[in-house]
């Protein structure tokens, strides 16, 4: 199976943008039907899902955040990227990438971003 590993900035002001790499070992982001996801828990409230970027380079993102999300990839690092714009302290959460494959999800350990000035 395959191992995320999130990384990135623990602290980020407002208005900046906030860019988090995910690391995946133990399989190819490019194979066949995985589709590899960002997804946020701020303090005191349930996941939310933000976007993903599918095995085919295809992207989705949630309505919420489309206007402020982008997911990119780097194939020869094996790696997928979120951006997120316009940071507010609201966007305080730890984040999550996530492979899902055939209904099976594996999950990185998560990381702790605070937007604070």
């Amino acid at each position: 199976q395959v191992q995320l590993q999130e990384s990135g900035p623990g602290l980020v002001k407002p208005s900046q943008t906030l860019s988090l790499t995910c690391s995946v070992s133990g399989g190819s982001i490019t194979a066949n039907y995985y589709y590899w996801s960002w997804i946020r828990q701020p303090p005191g409230k349930g996941l939310e899902w933000m976007g993903a970027i599918a095995y085919s380079g295809d992207t989705h993102y949630s309505p919420s955040l489309k206007s402020r999300t982008s997911i990119s990839r780097d194939t020869s690092k094996n790696q997928f990227t979120l951006h997120l714009s316009s940071v507010t302290p609201e966007d305080t959460a730890v984040y999550y990438c996530n492979a899902l494959y055939l209904g099976i999800e594996n999950w990185g350990q998560g990381t702790q971003v605070t937007v604070s000035s």
